[in-house]
C-alpha cells in the first residue's frame, strides 16, 4: 500500500430500476463521504445504479442500462473528480457483446475509469438475467492495488487468493448479501485472511423489487481477519484508516512479527488437484 488511506463504505438503499435517482444520490453519499470522513476511497454496494432484484425481464435490463463509460457512470466518475476520492460504483452493465454484466467500476481521483470487474460467479437467480465475467484483476491505483469481486463470489477463497498473489492491497466486495449474519462475517473474514490484504465488504440496506430485506452490516477487515469497522442496518456510513501494520504483526495489539505469511508460504505444486 503506497500510504495510510480513510476508506467508506457507503451502506444505502437502491431504488428499484431508478437510475437517475440513484445517480443522484450515489453523488451526494460520495461528498458526505469526503466532506464527514476525508475518504480516499469510498465503496457502494452491489448494483446500486438499479438494485439487484428489478423485476424487469432480460431485455428490458438491457435497455435500461448501458456501457461503461455511459450514463450508468458519467455523474459518478463527475463526482470522484469534484471531491478529488476514489470510488467503487456498482451496475448492470450493457458489455460490448450486447449480454448484461453484474460489474463493479474502480474510479480515481480524477474521475477516469481504470478499472472494470464483472462478477464472476452469479448468484444462481441472477443467471436469468445476467451472464459471469471471466477476469480477476488488481488495479493500480496511487493509493495502492485494489481487487473487486462481488457478493457471492466472497464464497470462492481462489478468488481471494488469485488477487492477493498478484499484489492487492484492498480487496472491496460489493453485495447484496441475503443469507446469514454468520456467513456474511465468516466468508468476509476468511477472504481477507487467505489473500492478506484489507477487505472492505458493503451490503445493501432496505427491499428491492423481490420484497428482499437487505440487512447491511458492512465492514472492513484487516488481513489478520479482525473487524475494524461495523454497520448497523440502516443507512449509513462505514469509515476506517487502514494501514500496513496488520502485515506486519501475528496479532491486533501484539508486537510479535507475522511469519506465517499464507502467500509467500504456498506450494502451488501440491494443489494440482485443484483445478
Amino acid at each position: 500500500m503506497k500510504k495510510d488511506i480513510i476508506v467508506c463504505g457507503a451502506q444505502i438503499e437502491s431504488i428499484t430500476a431508478d437510475i437517475d435517482a440513484n445517480l443522484k444520490k450515489g453523488a451526494e453519499w460520495i461528498a458526505r463521504c469526503v466532506d464527514e470522513y476525508s475518504a480516499d476511497l469510498v465503496v457502494f454496494p452491489e448494483t446500486i445504479t438499479t438494485g439487484f432484484s428489478t423485476g424487469l425481464s432480460p431485455k428490458k435490463l438491457n435497455r435500461l442500462v448501458d456501457e461503461i463509460p455511459g450514463k450508468t457512470t458519467e455523474s459518478i466518475a463527475a463526482a470522484a473528480r469534484k471531491n478529488k476520492t476514489h470510488v467503487i460504483w456498482t451496475t448492470y452493465e450493457r458489455g460490448p457483446d450486447n449480454k448484461v454484466y453484474n460489474s463493479a467500476v474502480l474510479i480515481t481521483d480524477n474521475g477516469e475509469i481504470t478499472g472494470i470487474y464483472r462478477k464472476i460467479h452469479p448468484f444462481p437467480t441472477e443467471k436469468e438475467w445476467t451472464v459471469p465475467g471471466n477476469k480477476a484483476e488488481v488495479f493500480d491505483t496511487d493509493i495502492g492495488k485494489i481487487g473487486i469481486f462481488i457478493c457471492f463470489d466472497g464464497d470462492f477463497p481462489e478468488l481471494a487468493r488469485i488477487m492477493g498473489i498478484k499484489g492487492a492491497d484492498i480487496i472491496a466486495r460489493s453485495s447484496a448479501f441475503l443469507r446469514s449474519f454468520d456467513t456474511w462475517s465468516l466468508t468476509n473474514r476468511a477472504r481477507a485472511y487467505d489473500s492478506r490484504t484489507h477487505l472492505i465488504a458493503v451490503n445493501q440496506v432496505g427491499r428491492d423489487n423481490s420484497n428482499s430485506l437487505y440487512y447491511g452490516h458492512s465492514m472492513v477487515v484487516t488481513p489478520q481477519g479482525q473487524r475494524i469497522a461495523q454497520a448497523l442496518s440502516n443507512e449509513e456510513i462505514i469509515h476506517t484508516k487502514i494501514t500496513e501494520e496488520p502485515l506486519r504483526y501475528a496479532s491486533y495489539g501484539d508486537s510479535t512479527p507475522m511469519l506465517s505469511d499464507n502467500i509467500t508460504l504456498r506450494r502451488p505444486e501440491v494443489y494440482k488437484d485443484l483445478l
